[in-house]
């Protein structure tokens, strides 16, 4: 039993991270002749093509990306309720979908974070996932680099961010104890 439910979590949370990475890429305007990219777009493609015939895009945001997003939480957490003999209450299961999806987001981007702080220090700068990385992370760590004092040459803006993406959950369960 145990290992059916790690088996549908891990294969539906890696789908998912390949989602959230699509929406992330479109978001940041990421280069989509990079070859990461291409890997992303082609893995999404056989799902996200029928449903953007039905739900277009909004304000540039490729909202069929976020609704396959949701709909790949709502059938792990229903395959892991029906696996381990659960029941389905409505209300509960869709607030943790959202909550699955927020937190899954955040995990997605504590990985590309330390992705991106690995790669520098290892790599040239020629490498087609670091570029990717860069301009995931780039929109988020800017504003961050505006605020942080100079720091002799060390960007410790990374860190700030993975610190705040570590609160980010601790702050959002506080406050969802409050109604829930």
């Amino acid at each position: 039993m145990n290992s059916m439910i790690f088996l549908i979590n891990t294969i539906f949370s890696l789908y998912l991270m390949v989602v959230l990475l699509r929406f992330w890429l479109q978001w940041a305007k990421a280069d989509f002749y990079n070859p990461f990219s291409q890997f992303i777009s082609k893995a999404t493609n056989p799902f996200l093509r029928p449903l953007r015939r039905v739900i277009p895009g909004w304000g540039g945001y490729d909202i069929a990306a976020l609704v396959l997003a949701l709909l790949v939480v709502a059938a792990k957490l229903l395959l892991i309720q029906l696996v381990s003999g659960g029941g389905f209450p409505l209300l509960p299961l869709i607030f943790a979908i959202f909550k699955s999806l927020v937190f899954d987001a955040m995990q997605l981007v504590t990985y590309v974070l330390i992705l991106r702080a690995i790669l520098s220090w290892v790599s040239q700068g020629n490498n087609p996932v670091e570029q990717v990385m860069h301009q995931l992370t780039e929109p988020m760590l800017a504003p961050i680099r505006r605020l942080l004092p100079p720091m002799g040459g060390f960007d410790l803006s990374i860190l700030v961010l993975l610190i705040l993406m570590q609160l980010l959950p601790v702050l959002f369960g506080d406050v969802s104890g409050l109604f829930f």
